[in-house]
């Protein structure tokens, strides 16, 4: 049968309508879903229904024949809560339901509507990459891994996830070639290249490390890519870093002051949360120097430090870091190799009282040590953890039995990521019609955000 989108039909005291199924292969099939909403005279359902085959309803017998047409029906409801009913659906049945009128598609299409529905949105789906392939799958059901074609097919078709923000990918193949990405409307936007610049010859550093990071910033309405290249001379054990971003909205590159950083290189990709990009660095490249947080904050360009909780370890006892988001929140992983692997999340983004440690893995869970753990995101009813593990498979944990569960069905991965679904376009161009004051008074508020959060004090406690 064909698939489904959802139909908006306005409920009448004293009248009664029925849908009626075709006799052939394309029965519809429709399931009614009652909605509340603050409109005690209005209500509402929402019956999904095949678009390709309507038949129509007969009346009821102790009323009008005269039944009043779907056009007719869309127009008594009040437009505004129409918008707001459709904000509450999924993308693959807003793309159906926009093919229906003119009206409804230059609803769809609106700026407003695309926020109000990313805002709204609850859909999330978990985005696999496995050597060139990528996969799609409804989270937190995992139910059916979808192919993806990335449009940045080449010679290799290896890809690479630089990360996600609202809805878009930022993927790279082996060229080099980047994009932003919204697979759920198969958009995508090509970036500038930008070759690395050469060093001068006098300069004995060599080329160590690259990372990405990708995210937007609210008080430009600027989708930004943030590229991070690593030099290391390791005779004078000196490092040194270029640091580029690119602006969606002027579609180019800029450079920015090196990073006072030697990067970890766990992992590539930045994480993002509170429109900051995470990674894991250094202060010196000597033995026994402690890792950091560093976040590069989005709309001021600049790095921060990210107090870190009080760890406890025996003398002899070492661990990694690495960082995370998990429901939306800074999640750090401590990894003691042989022993455990400690959890933590902060509760209030850059306050270190709110750091609380979520959960422990021991050696009951997995055969210790592992080379690395990072958290996904919660179940529906936030009973259970989806853990990446080791780059290779996925696995449930409950915190009610404090055990593990092989995530079963999934395809083998390198790499995976939380993304939501959205209507949000690539190439999106984002109207800034505010006031020069008024974005003076925001960047002060920030500067004042980002002086509270470094006073908090950031030295990580061995």
């Amino acid at each position: 049968p064909h698939p489904t989108f959802p139909f908006l039909l306005l409920e009448q005291k004293q009248s009664h309508f029925a849908v009626e199924k075709k006799k052939n292969k394309a029965y519809s099939q429709f399931k009614q879903f009652p909605l509340t909403f603050p409109f005690p005279s209005l209500p509402v359902n929402i019956i999904t229904f095949s678009p390709f085959h309507l038949t129509k309803p007969k009346p009821h017998p102790f009323h009008s024949t005269s039944f009043p047409s779907k056009k007719n029906q869309m127009a008594n409801i009040p437009s505004e809560l129409l918008t707001d009913i459709l904000s509450l659906l999924p993308v693959r049945s807003l793309l159906r339901f926009r093919l229906s009128s003119k009206s409804l598609r230059s609803l769809i299409d609106s700026h407003n509507f695309i926020n109000l529905h990313l805002h709204n949105s609850f859909n999330f789906t978990l985005i696999l990459r496995h050597n060139s392939d990528l996969y799609q799958l409804d989270f937190p059901t995992l139910a059916t891994a979808v192919p993806l074609n990335h449009p940045l097919m080449c010679y290799s078709n290896r890809i690479t996830l630089f990360g996600s923000c609202n809805g878009i990918l930022c993927i790279s193949n082996i060229a080099d070639d980047i994009a932003f990405w919204n697979p759920n409307i198969r958009k995508h936007r090509i970036i500038p290249y930008l070759p690395i610049s050469p060093r001068s010859e006098s300069d004995t550093s060599l080329f160590a490390a690259r990372v990405h990071g990708f995210g937007f910033d609210p008080f430009d309405c600027d989708y930004k890519l943030v590229r991070i290249s690593y030099f290391v001379d390791l005779q004078q054990r000196t490092f040194d870093s270029q640091v580029r971003v690119f602006s969606s909205r002027t579609n180019s590159w800029k450079a920015l002051p090196s990073m006072p950083y030697a990067l970890c290189c766990a992992r590539t990709m930045g994480v993002l949360v509170e429109n900051s990009l995470h990674w894991i660095v250094t202060r010196k490249l000597e033995p026994f120097q402690p890792d950091l947080i560093v976040a590069f904050n989005l709309t001021l360009e600049i790095f921060e430090e990210v107090p870190l909780p009080e760890i406890e370890v025996a003398n002899s006892e070492s661990f990694e870091i690495d960082v995370a988001v998990l429901g939306g929140c800074l999640c750090m992983i401590v990894n003691y190799q042989a022993s455990k692997v400690d959890v933590w999340v902060m509760r209030k983004y850059g306050s270190r009282d709110s750091w609380c440690k979520l959960f422990t893995l021991v050696e009951s869970c997995f055969i210790l040590p592992l080379k690395s753990l990072r958290p996904l995101g919660y179940s529906d009813y936030g009973s259970k953890v989806l853990l990446e593990v080791d780059r290779k498979k996925l696995f449930w944990y409950d915190f009610k039995t404090e055990q593990v569960v092989y995530a079963q069905g999934i395809p083998s991965l390198n790499e995976g990521m939380i993304c939501v679904e959205s209507l949000v376009p690539p190439s999106l161009h984002m109207d800034n019609y505010r006031k020069e004051n008024q974005h003076k008074l925001r960047c002060e508020s920030i500067s004042n955000r980002r002086d509270d959060f470094l006073s908090q004090g950031f030295k990580l406690t061995l």
